[in-house]
């Protein structure tokens, strides 16, 4: 399977990047990464979905190689535009949506936005009210206010790694490394716009995805992480009574990060849930 990098332009202008996995028979996945996360933190998932899959990950708008834009746009309805511009791009007409966290709710305003469009959608790790209550939406929000802009070398910038994700596999860690940072003339800085993503997440207030949750029309996993402090298990057991296409699952020894702590498990009840779906009989 090939990995090339592609670019587009959303209805704004904003030039975006995506890495397309590709398989021209497979069935399409789209995937959207969390907060400071990029495309390349699904690498894992796309090798192990294999060949029966083509599998794009976007850079969302001021992450990875994709362009950075005004704060004030860094907000779910310009995500779920922009994704929109992508399907429009890579002319899809049925897919799977993946999301995590930020990429989560922009996955689940994407299907209420789009009825029909999504065949199956997976979820990790965010629900609603993830984003505006609870342990997990204060740590984000410290995380936010309290994350330098620069460190002196890469020692120290893995240091900054260590003790904000302790729970991080040494791939994910290395993979956060060479993804999400560069070296400067100044020392170690972020490839995304960490400035104005924090700016974003502490003024825009977050969207209410219940409406997203109770419009669902496709089959949809969500995975916890069993040490979470953002997804709350009374959340999940609240989201199944208000719509019978969600299934849950969770997986121990994780916290929000579940794709970056407990690797081949998260790929492995994706992976699981996908084949259950039968999609390929469908194509």
């Amino acid at each position: 399977m090939s990995v090339v990098s592609g670019f587009f332009h959303t209805r704004t202008g904003l030039r975006l990047h995506y890495l397309h996995h590709a398989n021209a028979q497979g069935i399409p996945v789209l995937m959207l990464h969390g907060l400071r996360a990029y495309a390349q933190t699904w690498d894992s998932l796309a090798a192990a979905l294999g060949p029966g899959y083509d599998c794009i990950a976007l850079d969302q708008r001021g992450r990875g190689a994709s362009a950075w834009a005004p704060s004030d746009s860094y907000r779910t309805e310009v995500y779920v535009d922009d994704l929109e511009d992508l399907v429009s791009h890579l002319d899809l007409e049925r897919f799977v949506l993946i999301g995590h966290s930020l990429g989560g709710a922009n996955a689940l305003e994407y299907v209420r936005r789009n009825p029909g469009r999504v065949r199956a959608l997976v979820i990790e790790d965010i629900g609603p009210g993830s984003s505006s209550q609870g342990e997990g939406a204060a740590r984000i929000r410290r995380e936010m206010a309290g994350t330098p802009l620069l460190f002196a070398d890469w020692p120290a910038a893995e240091a900054f790694w260590r003790g904000s994700r302790p729970g991080l596999s040494a791939e994910a860690l290395a993979s956060r490394l060479r993804h999400s940072m560069r070296a400067s003339d100044d020392g170690i800085v972020w490839r995304h716009d960490q400035q104005g993503i924090a700016q974003a997440r502490l003024s825009i207030t977050a969207t209410d995805l219940w409406p997203a949750v109770e419009a669902l029309d496709c089959p949809t996993l969500f995975i916890r992480g069993g040490r979470s402090d953002f997804l709350p298990p009374e959340t999940l057991a609240a989201m199944q009574q208000r719509n019978a296409h969600i299934q849950v699952a969770q997986v121990d020894d994780a916290s929000h990060y579940v794709h970056d702590e407990q690797g081949a498990r998260f790929n492995r009840v994706v992976k699981e849930f996908l084949a259950s779906l039968h999609l390929a009989s469908e194509q």
